[in-house]
């Protein structure tokens, strides 16, 4: 073969080869892991008209969930905008237009300056209210509530308008959930498969628990918080009684806490037959008054030590409780227990 001939031959394999790992890496790049929150550049002509109305960031105050909406307002808006989003503490540090408020009346001068408590009051403390207005002479775009997960929310749903290339000029957005709990269900096993399940294993690895936190937790709350969902029952329906030993209670308040900026909200499903399993009873019969009293101190000490909201309850078995068509036994031990009548309870 001709030596030019050759040497082009080599060059061309090799461009093949550069491009074959270009695009292999383009294609790795986005593996779907960042769901909705990716944030990439949005259009130029978008941008331009984007970024007079967002120049710099003001998130008064300091607590685990004004900092979550202060980190992602950071994160979104720098990736939509291409350009590093500066946070300020309040709407003259900058001097011009362009400011995003966020916060509640109790975190934010501004805010409590609007006079908005009732309008808030009104959407709850899970809604939240987004305006264009002018504050202090400066054009500014105020996202509030009356609660900082509700700020929280009311940033994810800005983020949102601006992923959708909404306008953002003359915003007067009020929302508020129609429903109070919006939970996912998981059918996760304390041995880390899942039941029915076909993505692979549990997120929840038990054996790092507590004292190791596996990143995804806090990414897949941030995923909750983005629509919204403010609870998860994390444990099988068909449950374990080791779930409310004390050494997995400190598990799962380690989830709690990973949760909790985000408002998101640990449930549990606890096994009926536990007063037996654990507690050494003849019986789970929750009419039972040693039963009764076996649960109370139970709940109370799980939802104090583990901060988790409430107890979901799995199937009664007729060992359990014998003699008891499972709604009585279910509703005899919700209220042995003082649980509310709005916390959730299943039978199945």
């Amino acid at each position: 073969m001709d030596p030019r001939t050759n040497r082009r031959c080599v060059l061309l394999v090799c461009l093949v080869i550069a491009l074959q790992v270009f695009f292999m890496g383009s294609v790795r790049a986005e593996d779907g892991y960042r769901l909705w929150l990716r944030y990439e550049l949005l259009p130029r002509q978008t941008v331009d008209g984007y970024r007079s109305h967002v120049r710099y960031l003001v998130v008064s105050g300091r607590s685990a969930t004004l900092d979550a909406a202060r980190s992602e307002l950071v994160v979104g808006c720098s990736g939509l905008l291409g350009s590093k989003i500066p946070v300020a503490d309040s709407v003259d540090s900058f001097g011009r237009d362009g400011a995003v408020v966020v916060g509640t009346p109790a975190s934010s001068t501004l805010i409590a300056g609007l006079k908005w408590q009732q309008q808030l009051a009104e959407l709850g403390p899970e809604g939240f209210r987004i305006r264009s207005l002018r504050a202090g002479g400066r054009r500014v775009i105020v996202i509030a509530s009356s609660s900082e997960t509700g700020a929280l929310y009311g940033a994810f749903h800005f983020l949102r308008l601006m992923q959708t290339l909404q306008p953002l000029a003359n915003l007067d957005v009020s929302e508020k959930p129609r429903l109070k709990i919006r939970m996912l269900d998981h059918w996760d096993n304390l041995d880390g498969s899942v039941e029915r399940g076909y993505a692979g294993a549990s997120l929840w690895d038990w054996n790092a628990l507590p004292g190791n936190i596996d990143p995804r937790l806090r990414d897949y709350a941030r995923a909750n918080a983005s629509l919204g969902i403010n609870g998860s029952a994390i444990n099988n329906v068909n449950a374990r009684s080791q779930i409310l030993q004390a050494d997995y209670l400190r598990k799962v308040a380690a989830i709690a806490d990973t949760f909790r900026p985000y408002g998101v909200h640990v449930y549990l499903s606890a096994r009926f037959s536990a007063p037996i399993e654990l507690g050494g009873l003849k019986t789970a019969d929750p009419l039972d008054p040693e039963v009764a009293a076996w649960w109370k101190k139970k709940l109370m000490r799980s939802t104090s030590s583990s901060r988790i909201l409430a107890v979901f309850w799995s199937r009664p078995t007729a060992r359990a409780s014998p003699g008891r068509a499972p709604t009585i036994a279910i509703t005899s031990t919700a209220r042995t227990c003082w649980l509310p009548p709005w916390r959730p309870i299943t039978v199945s």
